[in-house]
């Protein structure tokens, strides 16, 4: 059995696209599925649209997934060079093999000579596409004109009758009528290769059995399959995947902020979450099973199981298994991640961040989301002193008028402010006021934290600001109460 081989062939021209992404890992789960190898090649054919940095974000990104591909410009293999590039001594001779099949042709249409035909297709209401010009040119003109150096592209002889078909392993058997094929551009002018060409060839010339990719190539695939029967190679089993949508009507996108792998990490999501909801927007496992590391995904992973509707990425839905695996983290890891996130609004405050990571951590779903909800550890919000009525803790403003002025000296009397001995002497003092507990520890919330929700109680505030700040905090309630 011919051992599998795919391959992930980016273009460096910016960050990763989620698509892209996901793109890569289903052809790495699917190699490693069947025991095969994940090639990695760069497809910078396109110079003008190349970005500089671009192939070392290709890398780090791969390599942070856990995607590490067993051949690619890095690490070398039997196939190389693996940068496109650096293969271009390699296309023309394939493609003027093809011009003395008839299979392609040379094309000296100037740019001005183009664009005049396209106007005049726009203003008949028609697609413009190449009326083959330069393929009625006689042996002797084009001699002439390679002689002379005139700048020329070559183009693939696409037939105009019949059809085109093939078999795709999530949408099945696809026909296009000829006529509708355009003879696209091989070579262009530089010498360089067109992507469409030096896919074929560096795919063949690679071994690769699967080319799974998006299925904006689906109509592409007809013409790159008369380039693989001109040449007489064998044509590769086809899987093209279903965009992944915002919803069902949007595309992500760069200005929302929900395109590229690097704005998720940015935002704070892990990408052990983003993976993982990534490997299943477009395919399903078959079972009821959410979550999986990297080698339960392999062990699961079936190209039949790939759908053929679009795949949305509900960011909800991401926020929910983001947060099922920050609450899963190990203690010292979650608390070197939210480090750098406390330090946003607490640098400098002499906090106990062991502990505060201790009471963050079941309630963090996104590390970007951490300055938020402990703001109010740094200053003191403005607030209503409506928020100290709670029904169910028998709480409002006047029991808070009465319960403060008796907290402050039993508060300041406590020896090593820790969590525990304020939780010993107030829950100690509280029968002896005649109040319920929550007639207490509510307004003394409220009046250190200025706020309903908070990560801990009143007694884990209390530490984490310190007896001073605690104290103060304290007054500017009685303050707003009116005592």
């Amino acid at each position: 059995m011919t051992q599998v081989r795919t391959r992930f062939a980016p273009s460096p021209t910016g960050f990763m696209h989620l698509g892209g992404v996901r793109t890569a890992l289903y052809n790495y789960l699917f190699a490693k599925k069947m025991g095969g190898k994940f090639i990695l090649r760069i497809e910078d054919t396109d110079q003008e649209r190349f970005v500089e940095g671009a192939t070392e974000v290709i890398y780090d990104t791969l390599k942070a997934c856990g995607m590490n591909w067993d051949e690619g410009p890095d690490v070398g293999g039997d196939y190389g060079p693996y940068v496109q590039s650096e293969r271009k001594s390699l296309y023309l001779p394939y493609a003027q093999e093809l011009v003395k099949k008839g299979a392609a042709y040379y094309c000296f249409c100037t740019k001005e000579e183009l664009d005049e035909r396209r106007s005049a297709a726009e203003a008949r209401g028609e697609v413009f596409k190449y009326d083959k010009h330069c393929l009625r040119l006689s042996q002797e003109e084009i001699q002439r004109k390679l002689d002379a150096g005139v700048p020329y592209v070559i183009r693939l002889n696409c037939p105009t009758e019949g059809e085109s078909s093939y078999d795709d392993v999530v949408f099945g058997h696809i026909a296009f009528p000829n006529s509708d094929l355009d003879d696209m551009v091989l070579i262009k002018q530089d010498g360089m290769p067109t992507y469409n060409f030096a896919n074929v060839i560096d795919d063949h010339l690679m071994g690769i059995t699967h080319v799974m990719r998006g299925m904006e190539y689906l109509s592409s695939t007809p013409k790159y399959n008369l380039l693989y029967n001109a040449f007489g190679w064998e044509i590769p089993q086809y899987i093209h995947l279903t965009t992944v949508m915002r919803d069902a009507q949007h595309k992500l996108s760069k200005r929302d902020g929900d395109a590229y792998y690097s704005d998720f990490i940015s935002k704070g999501y892990l990408t052990e979450a983003l993976i993982n909801y990534l490997a299943l927007v477009g395919w399903n496992p078959g079972t009821d099973q959410e979550f999986f590391t990297m080698d339960e995904l392999i062990d699961a992973f079936d190209i039949h199981r790939l759908n053929n509707s679009p795949g949305i990425f509900d960011v909800t839905k991401l926020d929910w298994m983001n947060s099922q695996y920050v609450a899963r983290m190990d203690a010292d890891k979650y608390l070197e991640m939210a480090k750098p996130w406390f330090d946003r609004e607490l640098a400098g405050k002499n906090i106990d961040y062991r502990r505060l990571a201790e009471l963050m951590q079941s309630r963090t779903d996104i590390f970007s989301r951490i300055p938020e909800k402990i703001r109010f550890l740094a200053e003191l919000p403005d607030y209503d002193t409506a928020i100290f009525f709670n029904k169910k803790q028998k709480s409002d403003e006047s029991v808070a008028r009465e319960v403060l002025p008796l907290l402050l000296p039993v508060l300041e009397g406590i020896g090593e402010w820790t969590e525990q001995n304020i939780h010993d002497t107030v829950m100690v003092a509280i029968p002896t006021w005649g109040k319920k507990n929550g007639q207490v520890l509510w307004p003394m919330r409220i009046a250190i934290s200025g706020q309903e929700s908070t990560p801990g109680g009143a007694f884990e505030i209390a530490y984490l600001l310190g007896r001073e700040e605690t104290l103060r905090r304290i007054g500017v309630a009685l303050e707003k109460l009116g005592r």
